[in-house]
């Protein structure tokens, strides 16, 4: 296994590569789309959505998935992992909590906090705030169940020899394969998209690997002091940020992209309940998706009450006129101009930091 610290390094290195490649990398609207089809083909609405394999995060999302499978594969740890009914119960909550987080903030703990925060949006730093105290909400229930309802446990069967010494050979045939389907999305003219589907593989691919969990620096500080998490991911932040304001200082991409966040209201609300969400489901949009991807089952069913409830609510909202009443975009160099956002986005995330310190 990586080190966190290593993780966390890489992944700001390759969110800056996704942002120069096609624009901001996001989770949420991956869930949405597969909500959408989801609709569509019962019946719910007559716009057909829109194609999967054409969709920026949808291919960056399943690459995700496709990494972490592929990581699981090649480590010999991919296995189907059976959870007690309770865990199924709460993982359906969790994953109804935090598809109506990701409406309301405009965007998952990735997009809406992680990203936003790196875009410089004020809105990801008010989801940061309502993560935090949604997590603090979420915990004390865990807490709650742990004294008050049995914990069961289900027998889980080990994979045969022969299925352990096969797994590598299949993750590497899965491996060529997304290697196969870039140079294939090129040939179409769309390298662009086959580019987004291997910087999601890689992705995943650290995330397994490191066991990357953005739920831990929101929980560890409340239950048990950890201050690991918090400092990866601090210190992540302050590489993909301060990498967006050299690329956005200098107009290699446009400043406005990715500054599209609710806040106040929508980021804060959004965040608190986005937080509950992923304490009590046990994980959060992209953990979801790597976790399904080295054979958690009951993340399958968080994936799937996420989808649905992200895209009922979107609808919901937008057809009352209610969705862009909970804020908008607001880019800080804007409000604080670039010779103090630069060092204050640093302060700020170096002050967390030592805030969990402290706290350990």
């Amino acid at each position: 296994e990586w080190p966190t610290w290593l993780a966390g390094i890489f992944l700001a290195l390759v969110a800056l590569l996704i942002f120069l490649w096609k624009g901001p990398w996001g989770v949420a609207a991956a869930y949405r789309n597969v909500g959408d089809w989801i609709f569509y083909f019962g019946g719910v609405g007559e716009e057909r959505p829109f194609s999967p394999l054409l969709h920026p995060i949808v291919l960056t999302s399943g690459g995700l998935l496709i990494g972490a499978f592929v990581s699981a594969l090649m480590s010999r740890q991919f296995k189907l992992h059976k959870a007690p009914p309770l865990e199924y119960a709460k993982s359906a909550f969790g994953g109804v909590f935090m598809g109506a987080g990701a409406v309301l903030a405009a965007g998952c703990n990735v997009g809406g906090f992680y990203t936003a925060a790196a875009m410089l949006d004020f809105g990801g730093v008010a989801m940061m705030a309502g993560l935090i105290v949604g997590a603090w909400i979420g915990l004390r229930y865990l807490l709650w169940e742990m004294e008050h309802v049995p914990q069961k446990g289900v027998e889980q069967h080990p994979p045969g020899e022969k299925w352990l010494g096969a797994q590598p050979y299949i993750g590497g045939t899965v491996l060529i394969l997304v290697i196969a389907a870039f140079y294939l999305y090129a040939v179409f003219d769309d390298a662009a998209l086959g580019g987004l589907l291997f910087f999601g593989f890689l992705i995943g691919l650290i995330m397994h690997r490191s066991r990357f969990c953005f739920v831990r620096a929101f929980r560890c500080p409340f239950m048990t002091g950890d201050a690991e998490m918090v400092k990866v991911v601090a210190m992540s932040l302050m590489i993909y940020g301060m990498g967006t304001a050299v690329i956005k200082w200098a107009w290699i991409q446009e400043p406005s992209m990715g500054v599209t966040h609710n806040f106040w209201m929508g980021s804060l609300l959004g965040g608190m309940i986005f937080g509950v969400g992923m304490l009590i489901a046990g994980g959060c949009a992209s953990s979801t998706l790597w976790r399904i991807g080295e054979g958690q089952t009951k993340m399958v069913v968080t994936f799937i009450a996420f989808a649905l409830t992200n895209s009922l609510l979107a609808r919901i909202l937008k057809s009352f006129d209610l969705y862009d009443k909970m804020g908008q975009g607001v880019f800080i160099p804007d409000t604080l101009t670039w010779y103090v956002t630069v060092p204050i986005f640093i302060v700020f995330f170096v002050f967390w930091a030592f805030v969990a310190i402290w706290n350990e």
